[in-house]
């Protein structure tokens, strides 16, 4: 997986770890090794400007995904090639979401990158249906990112010691 990524705000961001989540995602997707990418962070301005040209929606939001090849998900045996498209992230709005559920930007940023790649594959979430789907698809992903990334390491502080 080709991933192309920027930060074009002031706010901290482990780009290093969106790109590690977007290659473990490809894998468990089955895209193409030569699929890619472009993960963009962005401020509450040109996050709102998006929100309002392609959605007519005004205000920031979180995350908006813009698939490029219309890919979905591939198979072992048949991995998806192509441009998938763009994740935008807003960083100040992902930071109020994360103080509201208790968890850290950072963590609400890789779960906004899961919804965004999902959405590039086809997945949504306007039925109750698709919803239990995509949610559910959304939660394994990142807990196995995780279960995957620190491999029972015990370095990692706790809440206490942050």
């Amino acid at each position: 997986m080709n991933t192309e990524i920027a930060n074009e705000t002031e706010d901290e961001v482990d780009l290093d770890e969106v790109v590690a989540l977007t290659e473990y995602l490809g894998e468990a997707l089955h895209m193409h090794p030569g699929a890619e990418l472009s993960v963009t962070m962005v401020d509450e301005a040109a996050m709102s400007e998006l929100h309002v040209t392609w959605m007519d929606l005004e205000g920031p939001t979180d995350v908006m995904s813009f698939p490029m090849d219309q890919l979905s998900q591939g198979r072992a045996d048949a991995p998806t090639e192509g441009q998938m498209g763009d994740i935008i992230i807003c960083p100040a709005v992902a930071a109020k979401q994360a103080a509201a559920a208790g968890h850290s930007t950072m963590d609400e940023i890789l779960l906004l990158t899961v919804h965004g790649f999902l959405h590039l594959l086809g997945y949504d979430h306007g039925e109750p249906e698709e919803r239990e789907a995509m949610f559910a698809l959304q939660r394994h992903l990142l807990l196995t990112f995780f279960a995957a990334r620190y491999d029972g390491r015990t370095d990692i502080p706790t809440p206490t010691e942050v």
